[in-house]
């Protein structure tokens, strides 16, 4: 008898359940706020030079001055971690992570230098640093952007 009045309310619960509206959708979560960079901070390549003309791959050597380097992942004040920016212009949201693609290298673990493949032909090449979860600092810390031409 016990069962079956168990059994009774666990039916009743569910039926109620049931005929609950749902709750409506949620709007996406605010944009977490983004991590402050120090008055002064820069990024900048230190090699290769602007209008450099090199074979592939390039050693492509990164400079920060007033902020350190830590992993992504890890957060320390007034640190960041690199992304190389092949190609391609700054996003407009800087508000977002920046995501992984062959036009926005990553490098997570803390690297301050890389070996590129990059074909023949004019490329343009630009720092951005982003804070332990890809997105940029307010204001974002970025480099200038460098032209190069690898030649065959």
């Amino acid at each position: 008898m016990r069962l079956l009045a168990i059994a009774l309310a666990l039916f009743a619960a569910t039926a109620v359940q049931a005929q609950t509206p749902a709750a409506p959708a949620t709007a996406a979560p605010p944009a977490a706020a983004r991590t402050p960079s120090p008055p002064g901070a820069e990024a900048y390549i230190i090699s290769p030079r602007n209008g450099a003309k090199m074979k592939s791959p390039v050693l492509v050597q990164f400079g920060l001055k007033g902020m350190g380097v830590a992993p992504a992942g890890v957060k320390f004040d007034n640190t960041g971690h690199h992304h190389l920016l092949v190609d391609t212009d700054a996003p407009a949201n800087m508000g977002a992570p920046l995501p992984a693609t062959d036009n926005i290298r990553h490098f997570g673990k803390g690297q301050t230098e890389t070996l590129l493949t990059l074909a023949p032909g004019k490329h343009t090449l630009q720092l951005l640093l982003g804070d332990q979860n890809h997105i940029p600092h307010d204001p974002p810390v970025i480099s200038k952007k460098i032209t190069i031409t690898v030649e065959k």
